[in-house]
């Protein structure tokens, strides 16, 4: 399908507009020439009906705010008697549990339905949810360290610090992952207390690479007791990490602001948060875990794939949605915003405006499958 010269122009004019107000709240988002925007994508293109009418009710993943947002403006651009509500201040455990209750068309959720939320989906879908990739971005572990603005953390050493077991910032394996030590003082650190895909994404990545040290399960609960501190959602974290003093917590990448990043020591090598190293933890190390459900495109992530020229701590946020809606008019409004979504031009709108990495082009061809069953 090609997108119509109308739909395409509006897109695009909003790309523009969006770019120069500057929605992106990460470095890389915002920073290019308003003139770029103006290219012909190539790809997977989507045709947006501008007669459309109605309201899509979602949310989640907190992660995904800065691209819904950018996502709404855009593809308003054109369907402009389509209302679309997204509630980022439900997190992804929110958000799965609202569209199982049936009052979500879709959820936005950085972790794919579990076994028993897909049992579960069986009774509001005929054969059960199907979990969609449609944002790609790398959990950031943000710090406010006063005098300092770069720091190189191993995957163990971030490990012992979530779990309590280094708590100084002149702690020697700190030291040796930085070349230099840094001025003494308590570590604090911040973690979200809501049900989050973040969390999830962040957990998987330590349970997968670091089981001597992180004992836990991979989960959406933060699993640690003691001196942390909790926040609800990505921005709280944040915020509090920002408010606090030798503090460090974990946020989607898009969600920071001006707070600084740490660089991941992976095989010798520090590699901080880029689109480009992202994409290509995608391309290598990306694996399917289909839930069952017929055009479900659930991944995980094989971290033993992870190199130099990988960021080691990707997060894919998905739509869970159904592919069966008892009224059809509905079934039209989440096929086409959630196919504008997942074309290149709604990619790029992501990566402009959240700082994110586009999906591949075969998981945007697989997500326009899947959508093209929507009934």
């Amino acid at each position: 399908m090609k997108l119509t010269r109308i739909a395409q122009l509006g897109a695009v004019a909003a790309i523009a507009a969006l770019t120069l107000a500057g929605c992106s709240s990460s470095p890389e988002g915002g920073s290019t020439p308003a003139e770029s925007a103006s290219s012909t994508p190539s790809g997977v293109d989507f045709t947006i009906d501008p007669s459309l009418t109605g309201t899509i009710t979602s949310g989640g993943s907190s992660a995904q705010s800065n691209a819904q947002t950018a996502w709404t403006s855009a593809y308003n651009a054109t369907a402009k008697g389509v209302t679309i509500n997204y509630d980022k201040s439900q997190g992804s455990g929110g958000g799965v549990t609202n569209f199982l209750s049936g009052a979500y068309d879709f959820a936005g959720s950085d972790s794919p339905l579990n076994a028993d939320q897909t049992a579960q989906s069986k009774a509001l879908c005929t054969e059960g949810g199907v979990n969609i990739p449609i944002y790609l971005d790398g959990v950031a572990i943000i710090f406010n360290i006063p005098g300092v603005t770069e720091l190189k953390l191993s995957g163990e050493t971030i490990a012992k610090i979530f779990n309590l077991q280094i708590t100084d910032w002149s702690d020697p394996a700190i030291t040796k992952d930085n070349g230099t030590a840094l001025k003494a003082g308590a570590i604090t650190t911040v973690a979200r207390s809501d049900g989050s895909g973040t969390t999830q994404n962040f957990t998987n990545y330590l349970a997968g690479t670091q089981s001597t040290v992180w004992t836990y399960p991979a989960g959406k609960d933060w699993p640690v007791a003691g001196n942390v501190s909790k926040q609800k959602g990505g921005s709280g974290v944040v915020e509090a990490v920002k408010a606090g003093t030798g503090t460090i917590g974990y946020a989607d990448h898009s969600a920071i602001g001006d707070l600084n990043s740490a660089a991941i020591v992976q095989d010798g090598t520090a590699i901080p948060y880029s689109a480009e190293a992202v994409a290509k933890t995608f391309e290598l190390a990306a694996v399917d875990a289909s839930n069952g459900v017929t055009g479900d495109l659930s991944k995980k992530f094989d971290y033993s794939k992870l190199t130099t020229e990988t960021y080691p701590i990707p997060l894919v946020s998905y739509a869970i949605t159904c592919t069966t809606f008892k009224k059809a008019a509905q079934a039209d409004l989440v096929k086409s915003y959630l196919g504008f979504i997942t074309s290149t031009l709604g990619q790029q709108v992501a990566a402009k405006n959240a700082g994110s990495a586009p999906l591949p082009t075969s998981v945007l061809e697989a997500a326009a499958k899947t959508l093209a069953a929507i009934k």
